[in-house]
């Protein structure tokens, strides 16, 4: 799957976590994005000043650390979104 730095790629990234157990939450700062366990509330942060690009290489970074299974989400589109994107390298 090719990457498509748009701002609808974003969205249907943003809506994959959302309908994970994670919240996503652009906050501003002088910071790397990532994501972090804090009191049984997963949370991932990402830097509300990186360009477009970057966002959507964060969050398509986390979501390979993560290891989301795709049979834990109801809807069948992000299910084969999770796939996709789970064959998906980047190259910098």
């Amino acid at each position: 799957m090719a990457v498509k730095y748009t701002k609808h790629f974003l969205d249907k990234l943003e809506n994959l976590f959302s309908s994970s157990e994670y919240i996503l939450r652009y906050e501003k700062g002088n910071f790397k994005s990532g994501y972090c366990l804090l009191k049984d509330t997963r949370i991932v942060i990402i830097n509300k000043y990186f360009p477009l690009e970057g966002k959507i290489n964060a969050l398509i970074d986390i979501l390979g650390e993560l290891q989301f299974d795709p049979k834990d989400f109801k809807d069948k589109s992000s299910q084969d979104f999770l796939i996709e994107l789970q064959q998906t390298t980047l190259k910098f």
